[in-house]
């Protein structure tokens, strides 16, 4: 799609990769909505600031029907809570589906209508490498994404027929406040977010942003041993 002229709200925009996608579409010529839950915490100027909890449905309703010119959807929104699968407080496990998942899929059913109104467009799943490949460290967080993923391609199909493309972006670790205690390598998610835009205006279904995102969709074909090496 063109992203001059488009009009775009992205979810946790008030800061690390939103922040910098709402930026990047804004250079671009796009009209942006901001969503955060803190609408003041947003201070990108040009920018809508929108309130915005996407676990709460309430707020994903008044947001549709404030922003009704959109036609183009970036669910960036997310949390990483370190939660451990076995030994993690399910609570916290639920909070993540309830995020990655139910949260952003309740923005996609309460958005396709207005996009479908304003004559198609595309919606854009922020994903990530643990999409594909999971750790204990991130074992909730990774069956969220991994929980996405499937309804990315889900509502891939079952929208295209309405004029909407649905894309997903894979990325690994970036420079942000949710990677800052990660010491191995990360992107610059200004890069990132150009990279992603790119993907939106050439109409991809997947965008994958990095060389780890790459590395691991290409041990998918090799099963569990070429992702896991470290299994007995």
């Amino acid at each position: 799609m063109k992203i001059a002229g488009s009009t775009a709200l992205v979810t946790g925009a008030n800061r690390g990769f939103g922040r910098h996608l709402a930026a990047e579409l804004l250079s671009r010529g796009a009209t942006v909505y901001a969503g955060a839950r803190n609408p003041d915490s947003v201070d990108l100027p040009g920018v809508t600031p929108v309130r915005l909890d996407i676990t709460d449905p309430a707020s994903v309703a008044a947001a549709a029907e404030l922003a009704g010119d959109v036609n183009l959807l970036v669910n960036n929104a997310g949390i990483d809570l370190g939660t451990d699968l076995m030994e993690g407080d399910l609570d916290l496990v639920r909070l993540e589906l309830e995020t990655h998942y139910i949260g952003n899929l309740s923005m996609i059913r309460a958005f396709a209508p207005v996009i479908v109104g304003n004559g198609g467009g595309t919606i854009l799943n922020v994903l990530s490498a643990l999409s594909w490949v999971n750790f204990p460290r991130h074992g909730a967080y990774g069956a969220a994404k991994s929980a996405e993923w499937a309804m990315t391609n889900a509502l891939r199909l079952q929208l295209a027929e309405r004029g909407i493309r649905v894309a997903g972006l894979h990325v690994g670790y970036m420079d942000t406040d949710m990677a800052a205690a990660v010491t191995a390598p990360k992107s610059d998610p200004a890069a990132i977010a150009r990279i992603g835009v790119d993907g939106i205006e050439a109409d991809a279904y997947e965008i994958v942003t990095d060389e780890t995102s790459r590395q691991v969709q290409a041990g998918l074909s090799g099963g569990v041993a070429a992702l896991y090496p470290q299994l007995p």
